[in-house]
């Protein structure tokens, strides 16, 4: 668990190093949920056979497959918002 917090707290760093744009409280929140969530899945892979866990695992990259491919296909809201910056008007 300490390896994956000091990992993610690393790549944190970096990244707000790179763009100036991270939200440390919800880095944080992640960071947490993050070390939760690890322990959870090697409880839940101690439990579970392997061959469901692969289900799982496709189930899962299919999903995300097809919301990219939906994303593609259909045409977002508003296409050309803009974003203001902080101070800018």
């Amino acid at each position: 668990m300490v390896l994956t917090l000091v990992t993610m707290a690393t790549a944190t760093v970096l990244h707000s190093i790179t763009n100036h744009l991270v939200d440390a409280i919800l880095a944080l929140i992640l960071m947490v949920g993050g070390v939760m969530g690890a322990q959870f899945g090697a409880r839940a892979g101690q439990k579970m056979r392997g061959e469901r866990l692969r289900l799982l695992l496709g189930i899962l990259v299919l999903a995300v497959g097809v919301r990219f491919a939906v994303d593609l296909v259909l045409p977002p809201d508003d296409p050309y918002s803009i974003r203001l910056l902080d101070g800018a008007q």
